[in-house]
């Protein structure tokens, strides 16, 4: 187990370019198994979740050849589908959440897919009911070996049907629309996730050849189409990186630029964050911020407490609420954060109240942060990644604190940013990895 050393207190100066979105290149990476054609896809973060989910699809069958730094092709034209009920295929898509979104794009093309029970942060409670009663729905025929933890889904045809979805799901929005692609007759899946990943899967599969309109809505209509080729796609920066760049910048006092952001894909987290009292400006499709040696919540106009929740786009990502709560620690003034969706990811500010942050929780979901203004930092501590946001929000906390912290288990944080330690050197950050 890997370990971040992380000196404290140093501001930190210069440019940060974001990797390609994790969130979005899980999805992508599974629909090049719709087609035969080859499929090239640039952008591609370099982290263990991505690359576990093309080890997954190599074993597959996928034909994969990285062709330049971050980009590579994919041809899904010979799939041994014998894989799936291997005890290989057991073990390694139970390490990874993601593997979930192999099961749409199977079930469309081949008639069947298998999926152990996926793994992934410990956040809480992350059901599957979403993506199968979807397959469901489009006539497909649902098994599960509950001593195995192992779910199939199987159908000789897909018809297309109207659904409504219990939750919008990201995830399970993108397996149903990539099985729907496929199905015969017209389907429209209301309630559907629109956030900007499931905007370029749609953008993908249309280039690809599928019939899919109300693209960034929530009703999404689909035709089916007997067969898709190939196509070439560029991932999004990542926003969940952008917004960590944002909270470290204003937690070390620093000057930062965080290039090729993507504005139009970035929602409420420019407004979130000034909603803090951190300054940041648009210059071109840059963000710039200026060195703050202090940051004011702004209350509501009536001058009652500023609470910050999550939901489903275009609200504020959940996976930011982590990185926000740490902000606010130094902030002035106070914020109550509103973790709706996961009942366990605000368990790590324990760590925070450690090293002296004034945060109560109040439960599981929610909890109210007294900022300290700078006025006392925070104390460097050991401390252990729970899972990637909050591990992150940790590894910032430790940059702004007084001291050396070390943090245990930095794979969580590896899951989802890309030779982090690297690119915070790069600005002047003080962190070692020991391995």
């Amino acid at each position: 187990m890997a370990t971040f050393k992380i000196e404290g207190g140093h501001k930190l100066s210069g440019s940060i370019t974001p990797q390609g979105a994790k969130n979005e290149a899980l999805q992508i990476i599974c629909a090049v198994l719709l087609t035969a054609d080859k499929i090239t896809i640039s952008n591609i973060p370099n982290i263990i979740d991505v690359n576990k989910l093309i080890f997954i699809l190599g074993e597959l069958g996928v034909k994969i050849k990285k062709i330049a730094e971050s980009t590579y092709t994919f041809q899904a034209d010979n799939i041994n589908l014998n894989y799936l009920e291997s005890e290989e295929f057991k073990r390694d898509g139970s390490s990874l959440r993601g593997s979930i979104m192999i099961v749409g794009p199977l079930l469309a093309r081949f008639g069947r897919g298998y999926i152990p029970q996926p793994g992934g942060d410990k956040i809480g409670r992350r059901r599957l009911d979403t993506h199968f009663e979807g397959f469901i729905n489009l006539g497909a025929k649902f098994r599960y070996k509950k001593e195995e933890r192992f779910y199939g889904v199987e159908a000789t045809e897909l018809l297309g049907t109207d659904m409504l979805l219990d939750e919008a799901s990201v995830t399970g929005t993108a397996n149903i629309l990539m099985a729907s692609v496929l199905a015969k007759g017209t389907t429209r899946i209301y309630n559907a996730a629109c956030e900007p990943y499931i905007q370029q899967l749609c953008k993908m599969l249309n280039s690809m050849g599928a019939k899919i309109s109300g693209v960034s809505s929530n009703l999404l209509i689909i035709e089916g189409v007997k067969s898709l080729t190939g196509c070439e796609h560029k991932i999004l920066p990542d926003m969940i990186e952008i917004g960590s760049w944002i909270g470290m910048a204003a937690m070390t006092k620093s000057e930062l630029t965080i290039k090729d952001v993507s504005w139009e894909n970035l929602g409420q987290i420019p407004r979130v964050f000034r909603k803090l009292g951190i300054k940041l400006e648009k210059r071109n499709d840059d963000i710039y911020i200026p060195a703050q040696e202090s940051y004011e919540i702004q209350n509501y106009i009536d001058g009652s407490i500023l609470t910050i929740s999550d939901a489903p786009w275009p609200g504020f990502t959940p996976d930011l609420l982590s990185i926000v709560l740490v902000v606010a620690t130094q902030s002035k003034g106070s914020v109550l954060i509103h973790q709706k969706m996961f009942e366990s990811r605000l368990f790590f500010v324990d760590k925070l109240i450690d090293m002296g942050a004034q945060v109560i929780l109040c439960d599981p979901h929610r909890a109210t942060i007294i900022g300290l203004n700078h006025q006392s930092k925070l104390k460097a501590t050991k401390m252990v990644s729970p899972d990637i946001r909050a591990g992150v929000s940790l590894l910032i906390a430790a940059l702004s604190a007084e001291g050396t912290s070390t943090i245990h288990n930095i794979e969580q944080i590896d899951r989802g940013y890309q030779d982090i330690d690297k690119r915070l050197r790069a600005i002047g950050a003080k962190i070692e990895r020991i391995d």
